[in-house]
């Protein structure tokens, strides 16, 4: 039986962009498979169950241009050699794609908080800060250790430091459990269980927070975060801090704007003066590593609390996704901008991290971000 699916590029050019389609008729997961195109090029493809059941098959589209459909033929393949690889050992998860090192995932109770670090871009060096997991890395600064290469944290949560490490007190993110659920030659997804606790230990709240990790042909990376906070043991209040970030970055001290590099906004805003407290879609920070030029994009989802963010983003490197801290932002006490989780309730929040080679314009990160929240229209065309 040979499935064919059509893919709709709509109005956006689409390069190495994810690609899921739900089956109508289950596949074999005994075997597996690639899509080929009319030209007998083939790309791998993955079988995922969603949480109804159902099959979804996974794919890279390497290029379709704006306008243009597709039709891709499902048929059966070896699994390519390098697959997304999840590797757990010793409280850390290494993530391998395409046969090298993407990044280390750290959640051991020698850590405040969960963090990745390295992550390695397009020319093989790392686009996040090492300091302190390393020291004396030469030209990098010894500020605020709490900065952890990829993190999220909050500094306020009912009145607890949940993202400072100060000697004078500050919470923690305990991890309770991480499951694998997913290796593959298009993805690798990764779950924690996470307990937040204040300075005193005591339990605030839980975090469920997923990581997929994409396997993209070149040198370009994806990782798509989801946090879905609860609160288990009263309400929780996100309290009005510039201190925080759902999703933070450090970039790596060669690519700090304060030297060469640059951070360009969804609306054209460059550097810190045009870019701090303002709200955007995405926000890229790019510059010098060693090999050449690369970015880190984050970018916000429509879903998320107050879409498009505010953003937190320091030209000596620092950037984060910051949706609380409204009078800090707006230089104005009255626009308070915290947030009250009743107990029972939750708060989900989604954004997917794009490491690129080249600058914002080279890389396309506006085209990008349309591959992630106005992605290509796919479906089954037939089976027969």
């Amino acid at each position: 039986m040979a499935t064919s699916i059509t893919v709709k590029a709509g109005p956006h050019s689409r390069i190495n962009c994810p690609v899921t389609v739900a089956l109508a008729s289950p596949l074999d997961t005994s075997k597996t498979y690639a899509v080929r195109c009319a030209e007998g090029k083939t790309v791998p493809a993955q079988i995922v169950k969603a949480a109804d059941g159902a099959q979804q098959l996974f794919f890279i589209l390497p290029e379709l241009a704006a306008k243009q459909d597709l039709t891709l033929t499902v048929v059966e393949a070896p699994l390519p050699l390098n697959t997304l690889k999840l590797e757990q050992a010793d409280d850390t998860i290494n993530v391998k794609a395409n046969g090298k090192l993407f990044t280390t995932l750290h959640y051991g109770g020698n850590w405040v908080r969960p963090f990745m670090h390295p992550v390695i871009g397009p020319y093989g060096s790392n686009l996040t800060r090492s300091y302190p997991m390393v020291e004396g890395v030469p030209g990098e600064p010894k500020d605020h250790p709490h900065q952890k290469s990829f993190w999220t944290a909050w500094g306020d949560v009912n009145g607890t430091d949940n993202w400072s490490e100060l000697e004078r007190g500050h919470g923690t993110i305990k991890t309770t459990a991480v499951t694998i659920l997913e290796n593959g030659p298009v993805r690798g997804k990764v779950a924690l269980a996470l307990d937040w606790l204040s300075d005193k230990g005591e339990k605030q709240m839980v975090e469920n927070r997923e990581l997929t990790y994409y396997q993209l042909p070149g040198n370009d990376s994806i990782v798509d975060l989801k946090v879905v906070f609860t609160a288990t043991n009263g309400d929780i209040k996100f309290g009005d801090t510039k201190e925080g970030g759902i999703c933070s970055i450090r970039v790596a001290s060669s690519m700090d704007a304060k030297l060469n590099g640059t951070i360009v906004n969804a609306y054209g805003a460059i550097g810190e003066a045009e870019t701090w407290g303002k709200r955007a879609a995405w926000c890229d920070y790019y510059g010098p590593v060693p090999g050449g030029v690369a970015g880190i994009c984050i970018m916000d989802h429509p879903d998320n609390y107050c879409y498009p963010t505010y953003w937190h983003v320091r030209n000596y490197g620092l950037m984060t996704a910051n949706p609380f801290g409204l009078s800090y932002f707006h230089d104005n006490p009255a626009r308070d901008g915290s947030l009250v989780l009743k107990n029972g309730e939750t708060l989900t929040f989604q954004y997917r991290v794009f490491f690129h080679a080249g600058d914002t314009k080279q890389a396309a990160v506006a085209e990008r971000y349309h591959d992630y929240i106005n992605s290509p229209k796919a479906a089954i065309a037939a089976e027969a």
